[in-house]
């Protein structure tokens, strides 16, 4: 009897260790699949990014790889059936365990704090490239190709204002030239992503921010929302393509044979919630639109953003500010602000330097807003 349970123990303990061994061989070769794009990416600014996610990586392993093999250490040491190890049931303090415990983190803490602030300010989102790769520097007679970007439910739609067209669900860069992202949205917060180019920034409605990147590889990339959105959120993908100068030239006159123009009216229709759309372009954008998408009034009924803030700035809405913002407009731009304040309100000369300070600080467009990314 005790043969039997000795077998079938022996058995049942191959069993285990035949299925553990199984699981890890399968998730080895399910991992071995995985494209690990964040990490192997194909622009320079993503690429320093990795670099910093594996600088962080290694210098929190000097704390973690030593407790996990003290853990063991200790473990098999001090276990109770070791009569090798030290008993001192008196032993409460050691100075140079303390020493070590706390300064090791400490030293980390300051090498990832100034790993991240160096990394912080060299991949601001909204400063220009210094550099195309790390040996390459950046043509200084080159501008970057400029992309307004719009989120919307569930869709993207690229903006070029260079080119006077507009695509959705498609963008398309040039290899080795900076890109530089003005994005929105049209509703809901969203999160622009581009893993092989840069890293993630959010899209706000009325707010605008700013991305640049730069793409060193010919290829066709993902891109797409990283921020839940709504129904259609795991659909909201588009193709980035990565083309030499005459492919891209190619590719925008195609899109530029598009009969379909992006005026307001149509902004209007593709800015109605849809799921997994194909990829559509317009041959020519209404002028101002951008400006319109920002301040949130493309509709014939929508009052803009920058005219309620001027409103506001003016002493509301009531009869006052009315008055005010009919009796100012073009004070700003005046030879003589001063002494044209003075003809027209001559009984408020005592705060004509207070109202002009206030007039100077109205924005023409809607605010920028910085927000913080996977950069």
């Amino acid at each position: 009897m005790s043969l039997y349970k000795r077998s079938f123990g022996s058995q049942r303990s191959l069993g285990h260790r035949t299925r553990r061994f199984g699981l890890l061989g399968f998730a080895t070769l399910a991992l071995s699949g995985c494209n690990l794009v964040v990490m192997n990416p194909a622009g320079d600014v993503a690429s320093q990014q990795a670099d910093l996610i594996v600088y962080a990586t290694v210098l929190m392993l000097i704390v973690i790889v030593p407790v996990l093999a003290l853990t063991v250490f200790f473990a098999v040491k001090f276990r109770s059936d070791n009569e090798d190890a030290t008993y001192e049931p008196e032993w409460d303090h050691s100075v140079s365990l303390e020493i070590v415990v706390w300064s090791v983190p400490l030293a980390i803490i300051i090498m990832l704090a100034g790993l991240t602030w160096v990394a912080t300010h060299r991949l601001d989102p909204y400063e220009d490239l210094p550099r195309i790769t790390a040996e390459k520097a950046i043509d200084p007679n080159v501008a970057p190709l400029q992309v307004q970007v719009v989120a919307m439910d569930w869709k993207w739609l690229f903006i070029y204002p260079e080119y006077n067209i507009a695509t959705v669900n498609e963008m398309a860069v040039i290899v080795d030239r900076p890109v530089e992202l003005k994005l929105t949205s049209t509703n809901v917060m969203n999160a622009f992503y581009v893993p092989d180019m840069a890293g993630m920034i959010y899209a706000m409605a009325g707010m605008e921010t700013e991305l640049n990147g730069v793409i060193n590889f010919e290829g066709s990339y993902e891109g797409f929302s990283s921020h839940y959105s709504g129904a259609g959120f795991s659909k909201m993908r588009f193709d980035v393509l990565a083309l030499d100068e005459s492919g891209f030239d190619d590719w925008s006159a195609n899109v530029a044979d598009s009969s379909q123009p992006l005026d307001r009216r149509n902004f209007v229709e593709l800015d109605q919630p849809s799921i997994d759309d194909e990829v559509a372009y317009y041959g020519s954008v209404e002028d101002g639109l951008w400006t319109r998408i920002l301040n949130m009034c493309v509709g014939d009924d929508e009052l803009c953003m920058n005219d309620l803030m001027m409103v506001d700035a003016l002493g509301g809405g009531g009869i006052e500010g009315l008055y005010n913002r009919e009796l100012y407009r073009g004070l700003c731009t005046a030879d003589d602000p001063k002494s044209l304040f003075a003809i027209l309100r001559p009984d408020l000369a005592d705060s004509v330097d207070e109202i002009i300070a206030t007039i100077d600080l109205l924005p023409s467009v809607a605010p920028q807003m910085s927000i913080p990314t996977g950069n």
